[in-house]
């Protein structure tokens, strides 16, 4: 069986910046023991990628803080995670769910490969739900957990529902 690690969108942004939290900075030395964990080509990762009109698009209006604009400092994966992932590996999506991330993955699953998916980052209640549930949908029969401790919501009490919701979709949480 192969175990496949999606970190997602440890960004400095989401970290210590525009949106950053101290729940977010505690996570950091667990998510990369958590990367560690895993062979270097298993390891995948998403970047929560904007652009200048950011705050012309629909997640703009309804979340008005200019965060993760390409190219900036604060788009950067911490520095610390990032050179233990290969570039390659790396999907930059423009909204919440990753589509090529989950299309990719479907694929190397349906060629029979025997696969395990497990998700690390931030925000619990925003991408990283959104994206266990977008690969819960495209693979129902694939084995989905999250571990919680190398996780961050918004806030604390947001993390807790989007664990349950994900319990709920039948995702594994692990404590």
């Amino acid at each position: 069986m192969t175990r496949i690690l999606i970190v997602i969108d440890m960004q400095n942004d989401f970290i210590d910046g525009s949106l950053g939290t101290k729940e977010a900075q505690a996570i950091v030395p667990a998510v990369k023991e958590k990367i560690r964990s895993y062979p270097k080509e298993d390891v995948l990762a998403t970047m929560d990628t904007h652009f200048p009109d950011y705050m012309e698009t629909q997640e703009g209006k309804n979340l008005p803080v200019m965060h993760c604009v390409k190219g900036t400092d604060g788009w950067q994966i911490r520095p610390e995670l990032a050179e233990l992932i290969l570039p390659e590996n790396i999907y930059e999506k423009p909204t919440f769910g990753c589509m090529d991330l989950a299309r990719d993955l479907q694929g190397y699953c349906e060629g029979g490969e025997d696969v395990e998916l497990e998700l690390v980052g931030l925000c619990t209640d925003i991408c990283v739900v959104s994206n266990a549930l977008l690969l819960k949908a495209a693979m129902p029969e694939a084995r989905i957990s999250v571990d919680a401790s190398c996780c961050a919501g918004v806030t604390p009490e947001k993390h807790l529902a989007a664990l349950e919701t994900m319990r709920s979709c039948q995702i594994h949480v692990r404590e």
